[in-house]
């Protein structure tokens, strides 16, 4: 849909919303340091947009779904010569909310190319800009390239390898973790997005569900005696990929202890990195779901 909010020549602040977002979360895609004159420019992250809470909690010209903590955190050393630009790229009509160092929060829909939002901050601050990544309509998620820029972004990225399947190598939607046997609390737990565009088939034959190219967590384990167990919960049909230290596969579909979850454990398990997928089971079929890291049970 077509909005926009500030992307002048400059963005106008919103004030203070009485039910914001909660910037003090850590961010859930990670987060950067960047010095004016960077490079190289722009800066990007992938994103999975949208969430549960309308944005208008922020502001009620504010459009779309986003979720409770950021999407991307980034510390930002201004100079005097740029201006600061964020802006999205995805398949799907996203919407863009900001909070600056100063506590002030800014939205945009439809301020770049297409249905892509944009924000542009003239004489930035120096600090801390918390961003979320917004889906226009809720129960809607997508995969999306979020750009920090000093020198404009006047067009979507394109010229960047695309994915063919699921790869370890990318770095993880949701974040990452070092864990070590006998870890509290245990479980550990990761709120992430489902499914993707992929079939985990793809993986290996008898594999389920759709998921993302990028893993959407990464586990660095150091393993004990006790056995690795890995899980999800959600309220839809999820499946559950993984690629363990030896690059081996594994996958599984409604092995959980309840329902439609999946679950798989490694009696003896290896240290080392375990790159985790949690799909969907059809594809297009997003949820929300927790990723639960335990040595005792499964959800």
């Amino acid at each position: 849909m077509k909005f926009a909010l500030a992307i002048s020549a400059s963005v106008v602040a919103l004030g203070s919303a009485a039910y914001a977002q909660d910037y003090s979360q850590p961010a859930t895609a990670g987060s950067v340091s960047l010095q004016a004159g960077y490079a190289p420019d722009p800066h990007t992250a992938q994103i999975i947009s949208g969430g549960t809470i309308s944005a208008s909690n922020v502001g009620s010209s504010c459009r779309g779904w986003i979720a409770n903590a950021p999407d991307y955190s980034v510390s930002y050393s201004a100079g005097s010569t740029f201006d600061l630009t964020i802006g999205v790229d995805s398949g799907s009509d996203t919407t863009l909310v900001v909070n600056d160092p100063n506590g002030n929060w800014f939205c945009n829909d439809d301020g770049g190319e297409g249905l892509n939002p944009l924000l542009r901050f003239d004489n930035p601050l120096s600090g801390r800009y918390d961003i979320w990544v917004g889906a226009y309509s809720r129960d809607e998620y997508a995969n999306s390239t979020l750009s920090i820029s000093e020198v404009g972004i006047v067009a979507p990225h394109v010229d960047a390898p695309q994915a063919t399947g699921p790869d370890y190598t990318l770095p993880s939607l949701f974040g990452s973790a070092s864990l070590t046997s006998g870890f509290q609390p245990d479980p550990y737990r990761i709120d992430v997005v489902s499914g993707g565009p992929f079939a985990a088939s793809d993986t290996q034959s008898g594999c389920r569900g759709y998921v993302a190219a990028a893993p959407d967590f990464e586990l660095s384990f150091s393993a004990g005696s006790l056995p690795l167990i890995i899980s999800a919960a959600s309220n839809s049909d999820t499946t559950l990929l993984i690629n363990d230290p030896n690059g081996n596969w594994h996958c599984n579909d409604d092995g959980g202890n309840a329902g439609l979850n999946p679950a798989i454990s490694f009696h003896n398990p290896m240290s080392g990195t375990y790159d985790i997928w949690i799909g969907s089971y059809s594809a297009g079929g997003n949820a929300e779901a927790t990723l639960s890291i335990s040595e005792l049970y499964s959800e």
